[in-house]
């Protein structure tokens, strides 16, 4: 597929996970371009990497040495519309033209690859997983679908290691492209219904990526979820959750702002494992990323440090205040499940606190088909505060609004408003624990709001 090809264009390259195969190709001495539709701090850094980027759809715009289909392959992402007009012109002259997944698969299909599925919790057992085997003997490449916060970048690469640590993403069956040595699923909480249509059609997305990992693999996954596993020759099956399966944590210890456990696994334990992103949903995502270490022979020092030194994810339970009486924390979850765990976690982290959350709903089609999940999951929170929909790649769906999730919350403290007026009440009000929370673009408010909150 890349025999003669010197030049890779990406449409949508500045999304998190096509951005990081810009900076693999253009690593590996392509030359690389792209359109994406808002300029953004990612295509900063790709401009600043010596990657040409640009905002406008017109095909003017691309760079004569990539309007050769004979030296030229093109990337895009499921995110962009079907009438792009640089999208059209590849079309039409006939380009070579990949989805990103597709790309993926194709780099999997060549190394030795860790794929790291499930509806949430991903990114940051993929982030962990490759922190540990990169400070490990073995090193790793990885493509992350987050900034990690050690390396701040989603992309590592390594001279001297055939492993690749890859987010196996279900939207749009992207997973199904890949070619897995080791796996890890999290869960199959449903979701991306627009897409599978039905839950049993959901499930059996993930049955066919378990069914993708090579003969005598390992597929690590979530114990209990309800999968009807067809498995090819000689993969080894274990199961893990925080307090029981093949591996899972014990004697959990909660305090000072610190956890730490003892991972056991089935040829043994390593004891007093700190967290150094204590917060209780990362027991779990840390128990995943430490089985794929210890299969791939990790010693248990390396495993023990690395799990100490991880940093976290960038949006994923990421805190921007952490003082005594004014913490603001800022976390990815979209999915009611998610929303539930983070809020779980703030409440555990803060027991005594008055906790004010909010709300940006992701997508049409995920508020409707989750509105009672929603409020049921924001409800356990003293104040919401929920702002409109973010309609990412969706156009509107009549009659589907933030308020069908407002008005199932049966939280006393709810409002409704608009982002500019989330500034003005955060300007007149005082919060002992304030969460942004959602996978929308409620972030780009994070600066100022972390402003007002310090000036008071």
């Amino acid at each position: 597929m890349l025999e003669n090809i010197k030049n890779v264009y990406f449409l949508g390259i500045g999304g998190i996970g096509m951005s990081a195969l810009a900076r693999y190709f253009n690593a590996n001495g392509f030359s690389v371009a792209g359109y994406d539709r808002v300029e953004s701090k990612l295509s900063e850094q790709l401009r600043a990497e010596g990657i040409q980027v640009h905002f406008e759809d017109d095909p003017v715009y691309i760079p004569e040495d990539f309007k050769n289909p004979n030296f030229t392959v093109v990337v895009y992402t499921p995110a962009i519309p079907s009438n792009l007009k640089e999208l059209l012109f590849f079309q039409k002259n006939r380009f070579d033209i990949l989805k990103r997944s597709q790309m993926l698969g194709a780099i999997t299909q060549r190394q030795d690859a860790i794929c790291i599925a499930g509806t949430h919790g991903k990114t940051t057992t993929t982030t962990l997983t490759s922190h540990i085997l990169h400070n490990s003997f073995l090193d790793c490449n990885a493509f992350l679908g987050g900034l990690s916060k050690n390396f701040e970048t989603n992309l590592l690469l390594s001279k001297k290691s055939n492993v690749v640590v890859i987010e196996a993403d279900e939207f749009d069956r992207s997973f199904l492209t890949l070619s897995p040595k080791m796996a890890v699923i999290t869960a199959t909480d449903a979701d991306h219904l627009d897409i599978y249509g039905t839950y049993e059609e959901y499930l059996k997305g993930f049955e066919q990526f378990a069914a993708l990992i090579r003969e005598n693999g390992v597929l690590v996954i979530k114990k209990g979820l309800p999968l009807n596993l067809n498995l090819q020759k000689g993969v080894k099956v274990y199961d893990y959750s925080t307090d029981e399966g093949d591996f899972h944590a014990e004697n959990i210890r909660i305090g000072n702002g610190t956890i730490v456990f003892d991972f056991v696994y089935p040829m043994g334990i390593i004891k007093d494992v700190e967290l150094g992103v204590p917060v209780y949903v990362n027991i779990e995502n840390s128990i995943a990323a430490m089985a794929m270490a210890i299969l791939s022979g990790l010693s248990h020092q390396e495993i023990r440090d690395a799990v100490k030194s991880y940093s976290g994810v960038v949006r994923r339970f990421d805190f921007h205040i952490k003082e005594e009486n004014k913490v603001l924390v800022d976390d990815y979850a979209h999915h009611p499940n998610e929303v539930k765990a983070s809020v779980d976690s703030i409440r555990m982290l803060y027991a005594d606190k008055k906790i004010t959350g909010v709300f940006q709903p992701h997508l049409y089609t995920r508020t409707r088909d989750f509105a009672d999940e929603f409020a049921s999951a924001l409800s356990s929170l003293d104040e919401v505060i929920l702002l409109d929909i973010y309609p990412a790649r969706e156009e509107p769906i009549e009659g589907v609004t933030s308020k069908i999730i407002f008005d199932k919350i049966t939280a006393k403290d709810k409002k409704m408003m608009s982002k500019e007026q989330l500034i003005d009440y955060v300007r007149s009000h005082d919060f002992e624990v304030l969460a942004t929370i959602g996978a929308g673009d409620i972030d780009l408010l994070l600066p100022q709001i972390k402003n007002i909150l310090l000036s008071k």
